[in-house]
């Protein structure tokens, strides 16, 4: 019988499934459902709901709840053999967070197959609505907490990230202030990933230390609840948060709606679920401390892995628990693709192939000139009134410009980086933009190591479908290897690495500080 396991991932926008065969080690089946068009009922415009205040963003967990059901409902149309699914796990976008009263518990343990988990969960919110990621209302909930918490650096090093609006701990402190009767009906507070895994398992599930970090609630080192952070948050939160646990663990057997309904392996593993984040960063083989990999796309993320914890002073750059073991960070650059797309749009230059040809004509460091390409108010470094900024560079010409917009985007991944401590042998890069080799040249050049191309498409599902795979090997005590589970899955494309140019890489060295000295200038 072939050992098949499923990696599930709640999206923004999208329920998410992939199936991979652990013996062939191959993905055997993926399939998406877009929550606006499979699901009109909900009224959500790219998976969120409408709002007159453009600072809220909210969605409905019932909206994941009835996905969940409509996905599985495909998978048994689609004659997936659901019968020989070994385990489930999965992922949600960070942050968001789901309010269950006192009947939630029971009614996750007694779900009636003969309905939908939207008619079975009626009635166990003590909150219609789920605040996401997307939501920036909480400025001052974010201030006050990190006040009572001692400011940005204490902040960060206590829960390894500043406050930020989008982060869950905010936004339980507005619903607190806001709300504080519905708040008192909160029996069990959830996150999106917490909540899809509690469906599956038929029981209220931990909350992983990936997804769990991204609270300002967890402390980052000892991996458990932070006193001081609960106190700055709400009172009695401790007595309405889950337990928390490692990514992938076992949290019994799945429930037997599904069984029932759809005809999955009764004896099949629910597992903890992680974050989107944390489980992108096993679908691309992120396992080994020290290394790294770039995602290019409208913003640029960079996603480290450290063994040891090392968290950002200055509150730029967030730390994860990692699913593999250790720590995970993410550092989110806003002006990516957006401001290379510009630049080209400037210079009215007719494509990217074109584009790559003007940087060749220029010298590694641009005879010194330097671009600050903050065309939006950009996240890292933090600023907040966007426009661009030149130094020593003819704003005429078009070669030397285009070279800047690439130098400055990776001077300043790895000027941001460096509080990591980590010096990476390799680079794995996807995204939009991966397949451009002018741009990986350069990264290649700035960051002295060689830059590999990975092309996954469902990155975090495919994450979660490894990680239950590795939970259900580490329930029947088989000592999983994760280098050794992710092989085959994760291989960069033939063909794709590009190797610095040691002589570019020496006047890097030379012109990070005065790109360092040029960023502080303009702040």
């Amino acid at each position: 019988m072939a050992r098949l396991f499923l990696g599930i991932d709640s999206s923004t926008q999208s329920l998410s499934a992939v199936v991979i065969d652990l013996d062939t080690r191959k993905v055997v089946y993926e399939k998406s459902l877009n929550f606006d068009q499979a699901l009109p009922q909900f009224k959500t415009k790219n998976g969120v709901l409408v709002s007159r205040d453009p600072l809220v963003k909210h969605s409905s967990p019932l909206l994941w709840a009835a996905a969940l059901d409509l996905l599985f409902a495909q998978m048994k149309t689609d004659k997936v053999a659901l019968e020989n699914i070994l385990a489930v796990s999965g992922c949600g976008q960070q942050h968001g967070s789901v309010y269950l009263n006192e009947k939630a518990a029971a009614v996750l343990e007694n779900l009636d197959p003969k309905k939908s988990l939207v008619e079975n969960l009626t009635g166990v919110f003590a909150r219609k609505t789920s605040p996401i990621w997307m939501d920036s209302s909480t400025a001052k909930e974010c201030a006050e907490i990190r006040k009572k918490l001692g400011g940005i650096k204490f902040t960060a090093s206590r829960t390894g990230s500043d406050t930020f609006e989008r982060f869950t701990g905010p936004q339980i402190r507005k619903f607190y202030k806001t709300d504080p009767k519905a708040f008192a009906k909160t029996a069990h507070i959830a996150l999106v990933s917490s909540f899809m895994a509690s469906l599956l398992a038929g029981k209220i599930a931990p909350i992983d230390f990936g997804d769990g970090a991204g609270m300002n609630l967890m402390d980052i080192r000892r991996k458990n609840w932070n006193h001081d952070a609960l106190k700055a948050t709400a009172p009695s939160l401790v007595k309405k948060l889950p337990l928390l646990a490692e990514s992938g663990r076992a949290v019994g057997p799945v429930s037997k709606y599904f069984v029932e309904k759809f005809g999955l392996n009764a004896e099949a593993l629910a597992t903890v679920w992680t974050g989107d984040n944390p489980a992108s960063v096993i679908g691309l083989g992120l396992i080994q401390p020290g290394q790294v990999a770039i995602s290019l796309g409208t913003s640029d993320t960079f996603f480290g892995t450290m063994e040891k914890c090392q968290t950002d002073e200055s509150g730029e750059g967030h730390v994860f628990g990692s699913p593999a073991g250790g720590y995970l960070t993410l550092i989110c650059f806003k002006n990516g693709s957006l401001a290379r797309e510009k630049i080209r749009e400037l210079y009215k230059i007719a494509d990217w192939k074109k584009f790559g040809e003007l940087v060749a004509q220029t010298p590694p460091g641009n005879n010194g000139g330097i671009l600050l390409p903050w065309f939006e108010a950009e996240i890292v470094p933090r600023v907040n009134q966007p426009g661009i900024r030149r130094f020593e560079l003819d704003e005429k010409n078009a070669a030397a410009n285009c070279r800047a917009v690439f130098e400055a985007q990776m001077l300043s991944m790895r000027l941001h980086s460096q509080w990591m401590q980590v010096a990476p042998e390799k680079i794995f890069v996807t995204g939009g933009a991966s397949n451009d080799r002018a741009l990986l040249q350069v990264l290649a050049d700035v960051m002295n190591c060689k830059v590999l191309r990975i092309e996954i498409s469902k990155s975090a599902a495919l994450g979660a479908a490894l990680q239950a795979a590795h939970g259900w090997l580490v329930a029947a005590d088989q000592n999983p290897k994760w280098e050794k589970l992710v092989a085959g899955f994760t291989a960069p494309v033939p063909g794709s690495e590009i190797k610095p140019d040691k002589k570019a890489a020496k006047v890097y060295d030379q012109m990070l500080e005065k790109y360092a000295a040029c960023e502080y200038d303009a702040l």
